[in-house]
């Protein structure tokens, strides 16, 4: 069994298109892994299905196996996706992004054997739980009282203590922090992960906190 070059041709060119579908998807939302990155795993699994499936008919070989080649894409795509996990302190991101890598290499699979059905519904489906999902879980099952700020605060020692005591005497606690200095202004911006208790009112503790000794700026994120 053969298969033409319009055939090939055809086989990559979709997997590069619905690859590029999701890609565009967490290129809009800034992830580490974008639209240029889920075209070529997309394309990359297609021209490997196709490969281990007709590169070698002319040859006689026993126990011949398409699907070990191609199998050897769903292990590998793993180290790929954990480069797309990022720790930010004691929150972990970049998980769905490596989840859509994973599915984008099995879209390209499934195209590359010429499953154009299984490839376009998988698209589809993936395409409907990143962005319609993706905004009902933003909007709805999101924890509400947890909140986003970012301070900045004069390069000083003691300065994020005075802050930390300011939140616990109003019972907020800290669930994340990240902080990065600014020699120039001998400043340091910090984002703030906060659980706030339903009876606070958040801006009103904006307001209180820039009146802390040393806070430059208080801006709320989310």
């Amino acid at each position: 069994m053969s298969i033409t070059e319009w055939e090939i041709s055809l086989r990559l060119v979709l997997s590069c298109i619905l690859g590029g579908l999701i890609g565009l998807e967490r290129e809009s939302l800034d992830r580490p892994a974008g639209f240029r990155t889920h075209i070529l795993v997309c394309v990359g699994s297609a021209l490997i299905m196709v490969v281990s499936m007709y590169a070698f008919v002319d040859y006689d070989t026993p126990n011949k196996d398409p699907g070990r080649i191609a199998a050897q894409v769903v292990s590998g795509i793993g180290f790929l996706g954990a480069g797309t996990i990022i720790r930010e302190g004691l929150t972990v991101k970049g998980l769905t992004t490596a989840a859509s890598l994973w599915v984008v290499a099995g879209i390209g699979l499934a195209i590359g054997s010429g499953f154009y059905f299984a490839g376009i519904a998988s698209t589809g489906l993936v395409f409907l739980t990143l962005v319609l999902f993706g905004h009902l879980e933003r909007r709805y099952l999101t924890n509400k009282s947890h909140h986003r700020l970012n301070i900045t605060i004069a390069d000083q020692p003691g300065q994020l203590g005075r802050i930390g005591f300011f939140l616990g005497q109003h019972g907020i606690s800290i669930r994340n922090i990240i902080m990065q200095r600014q020699p120039a202004s001998k400043t340091v911006d910090i984002e703030l992960v906060l659980r706030i208790p339903p009876d606070t009112d958040l801006t009103q503790v904006v307001q209180h906190l820039i009146e802390v000794d040393g806070v430059r700026s208080v801006d709320k994120l989310s």
